[in-house]
């Protein structure tokens, strides 16, 4: 990662004026638009970082994996109750990690949806309290756009490109045409497929959350023997996952010898399998100079490679974030600020919550 603004005493103050800066529009890019608190709450993980200039120079987070473990999925009343009691301390850290107080930053942004009311409304609260106190501009993140500036934490995406955002709440596809213009190409009809993967897991006993407790059960299994069903595989682009979910419910009740691990292994090859065909059939119909992926699916190591493997088939480049930013994190959301920042957005005094916020809605 570059390294062309650091924390120091001598940083520039902060202004309630736009930023403006000039961008390429043949690649998405991280934006050295000041120093930028980004907050992160819209599920399960209270995460505030710190982004200054094009370093991340603080990423704090604090996980609720233990709270929701015995419910085998998100309890919303548990998790906005976790990061009520979770965000000062969170905030504190971020910015005893970066050694710098809240007077020096420029900027504050935070999720305001898509996700959980309860929980975007804690960290909405305590961004708008921040920026307030402290006459920061703020700046309402969409979480999804959040992921997709996941990538370029990494470096320059080429654009245009096809992004396959993977999470337990979202599936869908988008076409990035130029920075900041976002078109939906498709997206799921039912389930998310980190929400298949927690309720398989959930089925095997494999423990919560679903996608890395399968992943580590099929390590070592041998390839699976059993073919399990992709959803809507010769039907366009949208994405299905509540027919394979139900045929791993019945191949278990119906066939009790079978191990966990092979069945575990078979789902995941054929989840998996679902996302890279639709992906493969969208830049069969389109033209795109790399293909994107982000969400917490996305650190999932056999998507990861075989994304890459038809990005290279594809002649396209393949734009993969670092595991640590597939996950929800602050960094992300500071990212999406900063290139708004970059076209002269001025941030807000005042946001709400907006839990059925979507991406499409940006462009």
């Amino acid at each position: 990662m570059s390294s062309n603004h650091h924390p120091t005493s001598g940083l520039a103050s902060h202004t309630s004026a736009g930023f403006k800066q000039e961008f390429s529009e043949s690649q998405l890019e991280l934006i050295d638009a000041g120093v930028i608190m980004g907050i992160e709450t819209s599920c399960d993980e209270t995460a505030v970082a710190i982004l200054a200039g094009t370093d991340v120079v603080a990423s704090v987070i604090q996980s609720q994996v233990d709270i929701h473990a015995s419910f085998g999925g998100v309890v919303p009343e548990l998790a906005a109750r976790a990061h009520d009691q979770a965000i000062l301390a969170t905030i504190e850290a971020a910015l005893a990690e970066a050694k710098l107080n809240l007077g020096d930053l420029d900027a504050i942004a935070v999720t305001n949806g898509p996700g959980l009311p309860g929980a975007l409304m804690v960290g909405v609260g305590s961004a708008q309290g921040l920026a307030l106190g402290a006459h920061l501009p703020l700046y309402p993140v969409d979480h999804m756009e959040g992921h997709l500036f996941a990538a370029a934490l990494e470096g320059p995406v080429a654009l245009p490109a096809l992004v396959l955002l993977v999470s337990g709440g979202h599936t869908e596809m988008i076409a990035v045409d130029a920075p900041g213009s976002y078109r939906l190409v498709g997206r799921t009809k039912d389930d998310a497929a980190g929400e298949a993967f927690d309720k398989v897991a959930r089925l095997l006993d494999l423990g919560y959350p679903g996608g890395p407790a399968i992943e580590r059960a099929v390590r070592d299994a041998p390839p699976p023997a059993i073919d399990f069903p992709r959803g809507l595989r010769s039907e366009g682009l949208d994405f299905s996952f509540s027919g394979l979910k139900t045929a791993v419910m019945s191949f278990v009740r119906t066939h009790p010898e079978v191990g966990v691990t092979e069945i575990a292994a078979a789902f995941q090859v054929a989840a998996i399998d679902a996302l890279v065909i639709k992906v493969e059939r969208a830049l069969s119909l389109d033209s795109y100079a790399s293909v994107v992926i982000g969400g917490g699916v996305a650190a999932n190591e056999l998507l990861r490679t075989r994304i890459g493997q038809v990005a290279a088939g594809h002649g396209v480049i393949a734009a993969i974030p670092a595991k640590r930013y597939c996950t929800d994190n602050g960094a992300m959301i500071a990212a999406a600020a900063a290139f708004h920042r970059s076209i002269g957005d001025m941030g807000v005094v005042c946001i709400d919550a907006d839990p059925q916020r979507t991406l499409i809605d940006l462009a």
